[in-house]
């Protein structure tokens, strides 16, 4: 289906930013002359001057993200049309340029006396940055002189490179071989290998599983030597600015302390057994004498699928989050009505589905709706990040208004727990909520367990760099496949191509990434069994973390809605979850 024939209902308002691509065009032509930041080069060391500066840049700013809004939308409505390819190159070059000539300012402000930055954080005309320069204190022995940072700046291009590589050989010369697929020759994809193994047709599974992997095989030791590089950039990155490993920088960067990220690795490795025991419920549900890393992602119970056209899932995203109280059902219809979503899957569409908000316009959802359970559970999700960002760009002012990443999965989390705990509640059907408790307990097996796994691989191989030993495809696929048997237990038959699955996952190239996926599950877990068992206190208290965009350290903001992360006990309940689902999952299985 073309773009042309969705019905207006069904496609983005993105007019709601711009009226026309004219209209763009102005815009970012007035953007291409850069204030004139050379001007506070040398003079941030008054309040009032400081003020000035932030000022002018947040102005600067807001606009930018608009006409980068625009672009990325229409973009991203067809990829295949080159004049909104130009758009978005034309917006990362402006963004590059204002990254240089604004360079100067967090080293000038760093190399301040401590005393000067704590009287700006209590200067009330810096109030809206009282955070970031609290930051800026505890950073101020890793920040270089400006001459330093200018060159570091320099650096990010072309150290970069590891995951451009990357992203090349997985997604344009990895040369997947061509199967049979419903009758045709295709050639297998990313999108293909994830059907597949979903689907019930267990020999293509094993198939697909090993044609996919095989692929990977031909150009392990590039992909091995490309990992390796992207680790050594880390390196480089935590040596200049004087940190005691890679994952110190990374947490750093969050304000997330250590314990937070230790408490999860303890809690999930002391877990392992649940996971043990959830693999011999699957392999005696499936009916398999050996189960393979191929039989892991087709759901145990079948012909229970929510199949809902969108109107109809909508409706049931409405009813599960009614524990949210009418303000949030009410935004989350004028969503819908007002058209901030963009539903149907079209020829040229980005694929997949994400939320994206900017300041001083309402967020935007890409979704490419089917009738599927999944799908049903994507609105929840992506409605999640559209809120949150909704609300902490409405209660925050710029400076404090965008959210960590450390939190970005939270708010679209505790929407899929509280739809997953609403339809428990009002299905009796035996097996519509064995097929729901199944789907509760793979949402955990896939978030907090594998993405936990995946931390642990990335902590061990930066510390194996770090020690000074060299990255390889052999030690990799060691280290990889140890951890695939501790997790996973001795149910599950451990196929010898799963070793080099660290070789295909994206997000290691965004560094001690994936671990706040984990802790992202564990807080939503704990936020929506408070809002369930207490009602309206714990959803104000919630409501409080929406607000809170960046306006102090994510742990705090989490602690606040009933998330707390320091404490081991809130693992421990997220984990309690998992056993209870598998218990029940078992009960109504006799």
């Amino acid at each position: 289906m073309e773009r042309k024939d969705v019905e207006t209902k069904y496609r983005w308002k993105i007019e709601d930013v711009f009226e026309s691509d004219e209209a763009w065009e102005r815009a970012f032509a007035e953007l291409e002359t850069l204030p004139d930041f050379s001007a506070f080069r040398g003079k941030l060391n008054t309040a009032e001057n400081v003020a000035a500066f932030f000022a002018t840049a947040e102005e600067y700013e807001k606009k930018l993200m608009l006409v980068y809004l625009y672009a990325h939308s229409k973009h991203d409505e067809d990829i295949r049309v080159t004049k909104y390819n130009a758009y978005s190159a034309k917006v990362i070059n402006l963004f590059t340029r204002y990254g240089a000539q604004t360079s100067f300012a967090e080293p000038e402000l760093t190399a301040l006396p401590e005393e000067t930055l704590k009287a700006f954080v209590a200067d009330p005309r810096l109030k809206d940055h009282d955070y970031a320069l609290s930051r800026m204190i505890v950073r101020k022995k890793h920040v270089l002189s400006e001459k330093e940072e200018y060159i570091l700046a320099q650096t990010a291009e072309p150290l970069g490179v590891a995951s451009d590589v990357f992203d090349m050989l997985d997604d344009a010369e990895l040369n997947l071989p061509y199967i049979v697929y419903q009758g045709k020759r295709v050639r297998l994809s990313h999108g293909l290998y994830s059907v597949i193994l979903s689907g019930n047709d267990r020999a293509a599974r094993a198939n697909v599983f090993r044609k996919y992997y095989s692929a990977f095989e031909k150009i392990i030791n590039t992909l091995a030597t490309t990992y390796f590089g992207n680790v050594k950039k880390d390196i480089f990155y935590k040596n200049v600015r004087g940190y005691g490993s890679c994952l110190e920088m990374a947490l750093a960067e969050e304000d997330v302390t250590r314990e937070v990220y230790d408490n999860l690795i303890k809690a999930v490795n002391g877990a392992t057994p649940i996971m043990h025991r959830y693999m011999q419920v699957r392999k005696k549900t499936l009916g398999l004498d050996k189960m393979h890393m191929y039989d892991l992602y087709i759901p145990l119970v079948e012909n229970a699928e929510l199949r809902l056209t969108y109107e109809e899932a909508y409706e049931l995203v409405l009813k599960g989050l009614s524990p949210l109280g009418e303000e949030y059902v009410a935004l989350l219809k004028r969503g819908r009505d007002e058209r901030w979503i963009d539903v149907c899957e079209t020829e040229g569409k980005a694929g997949g589905a994400y939320s994206i908000g900017v300041y001083g316009t309402h967020p935007f959802v890409l979704l490419n709706y089917q009738q599927t359970t999944h799908d049903v559970f994507t609105i929840a999700h992506e409605m999640g990040h559209s809120l949150h960002s909704y609300f902490s760009n409405s209660a925050q002012p710029y400076a404090k208004a965008d959210y960590k990443i450390f939190v970005a999965e939270v708010a679209s989390t505790v929407n899929e727990v509280l739809l997953l705990k609403y339809l428990l509640a009002t299905s009796q059907d035996k097996k519509l909520r064995r097929y729901l408790l199944n789907y509760f307990m793979d949402m955990i097996r896939t978030t907090l367990f594998r993405q936990t796994q995946f931390a642990e691989f990335e902590q061990e191989a930066h510390a194996m760099a770090e020690r000074g030993e060299p990255l390889n495809k052999d030690n990799l696929s060691e280290l990889y496949y140890l951890l695939n048997k501790k997790y996973y237990g001795d149910a599950l038959t451990h196929d010898k191509q799963i070793a080099i699955e660290w070789a295909r996952i994206p997000h290691f190239y965004r560094s001690f990434y994936v671990y706040k996926y984990a802790t992202g599950i564990t807080a939503a877990i704990a936020i929506a069994d408070k809002i369930l068992s207490e009602g309206v206190p714990a959803v104000e208290r919630y409501f409080n973390f929406l607000k809170g965009g960046c306006s102090a350290d994510p742990v705090t903001l989490l602690k606040g809605a009933g998330a707390d992360l320091t404490r081991a006990e809130t693992f421990a309940a997220a984990m309690k979850e998992f056993s209870d689902a598998l218990e029940e999952f078992q009960a109504l299985a006799e």
